[in-house]
């Protein structure tokens, strides 16, 4: 499940910010500027390609609910089936609309073909809502009551799948991720350009291409640690025990220090770096703020605070490092400077893609692992969640492994030829075996259908 969470939410985070990107770009050709036309044009294709992907990883994470975690939803689908079916319906909008795109091209007029990307970008935000929505119920569950059978067994009853849906952590939570979304999209996308201009392509194409997505990106990495501090804000209440292990806290006091680095290790914090104060002014925006310990939680219920600590501290160092460096850029602008001329600012900016998706894993495993061991949190634990059936694990496991390197290799083959074809000038239109005919091919045709032999053949 992890490396299946891991793998697509990358893939998931184009769906959500990539649109919007393409919107932009789009909105310029049409006042006249070609090469950013032609730019919509192409990045629509490479949408496609990473939507087809995503669908693919989505499904399968979609079978891994039942076979993997038939605990949970045996006693809470009717609790959580609510958004899941949400997402489905905005993946369906997503997946209507960008075939529209993509095959409007000269069948519909400018600006309606604009609009279609409207509801691509909605719906992309939508359906990562449901899912985001879903994760945060799991880290503070609402919308029904529980009692324990005779068994042991749960019994969930009252159910009310909105307020399980709209939960206290939802909200946060979700403008979180789908601003990691932006960061992710905006920085990798960026940084392919960048690469590109250290070639030496320096042509219009390549300067647009760079600036759009990083000005989205910009936006987002400014915009990330307000929303990551009122995240970790509510934990001292809502999941004391992540806090503590985010922070590295053995025992519950006020004044906190903020540990750089270090290691929790026979229960006391070994090596790292202190500064007074600060974990509890983070926490609470008071330095008299309690950051909870983590010998307060009983050892059964403590989260690996090692892995929990340095992945939270691994997501914050990079992120005010893209903070500072989007920054710098727009500083230099200011000041009449050309950044994409500095070769020295370009390899930087090529890194920053990678980056960004290396924040947004360290923040998902903090999510996640911060909770353990509940699946529910104070709920149901995972162990009870999990399936007892062992057999075969092993060999689904290395399956699924096979369908993600051949999707994974499939999809950056495809990505490849798409960009050689382009810079030999090629358009790469894509043709239509039925339906209605661009302009130009019905204003030269004869009474009888055309058949286009490229596709038949």
């Amino acid at each position: 499940m992890a490396f299946s969470l891991g793998s697509h939410i990358i893939i998931a985070c184009f769906g959500v910010a990539f649109p919007a990107m393409i919107f932009v770009v789009h909105r310029r050709g049409l006042r006249g500027d070609p090469v950013a036309l032609g730019l919509a044009k192409r990045w629509s294709k490479v949408a496609a390609v990473l939507f087809a992907v995503g669908a693919v990883s989505g499904t399968i994470l979609s079978f891994e609910m039942g076979l993997l975690w038939p605990g949970m939803m045996r006693d809470f689908g009717d609790v959580i089936g609510l958004p899941f079916a949400f997402e489905g319906l905005a993946f369906f909008a997503e997946a209507i609309f960008l075939g529209v795109y993509l095959f409007g091209w000269n069948r519909l007029p400018p600006r309606l073909l604009l609009a279609t990307l409207i509801p691509i970008a909605i719906s992309g935000v939508i359906g990562t809502f449901c899912i985001i929505s879903v994760n945060a119920w799991m880290n503070s569950p609402s919308g029904f009551d529980v009692a324990t059978r005779a068994d042991g067994s749960l019994e969930v009853t009252n159910i009310d799948p909105w307020a399980a849906m709209f939960n206290d952590a939802v909200w946060l939570q979700s403008i979180h991720m789908l601003i990691a979304a932006y960061m992710v999209v905006g920085f990798t996308v960026a940084s392919v350009y960048a690469v590109g201009m250290l070639r030496g392509r320096r042509d219009e194409h390549h300067r647009i291409g760079f600036v759009v997505p990083f000005a989205f990106a910009s936006v987002a990495a400014l915009m990330q640690p307000v929303t990551g501090h009122l995240a970790g804000q509510v934990l001292a209440d809502r999941q004391p025990e992540k806090l503590a292990a985010m922070e590295l806290s053995v025992e519950p006091e006020s004044h906190a220090p903020l540990v750089l680095g270090g290691f929790l290790v026979d229960g006391e914090v070994v090596g790292g770096i202190r500064i007074p104060n600060v974990a509890s002014f983070l926490a609470g925006n008071s330095f008299d703020t309690i950051v909870p310990g983590i010998n307060d939680v009983p050892e059964d219920e403590r989260p690996p605070a090692n892995i929990v600590h340095w992945s939270f501290q691994l997501m914050v160092m990079i992120g005010t490092a893209l903070a500072g460096f989007v920054l710098w850029y727009w500083w230099r602008r200011r000041r009449g400077h050309d950044p994409l001329a500095s070769r020295r600012f370009l390899r930087l900016a090529s890194l920053t893609g990678a980056a960004a998706i290396v924040a947004l894993e360290a923040g998902w495993i903090t999510t996640e692992l911060g909770r353990q061991p509940w699946i529910v949190y104070r709920v149901q634990l995972v162990r009870d969640a999990a399936s007892d059936v062992a057999g075969g694990l092993w060999v689904s496991f290395v399956v699924m492994l096979v369908v993600y390197a051949g999707m994974g290799i499939a999809a950056a083959q495809v990505l490849r030829s798409m960009s050689r074809r382009w810079r030999r000038g090629e358009a790469l239109d894509l043709p239509t075996p039925y339906g209605p005919r661009s302009r130009r091919v019905a204003d030269a045709s004869s009474t009888e259908p055309e058949v286009d032999s490229e596709v038949v053949s």
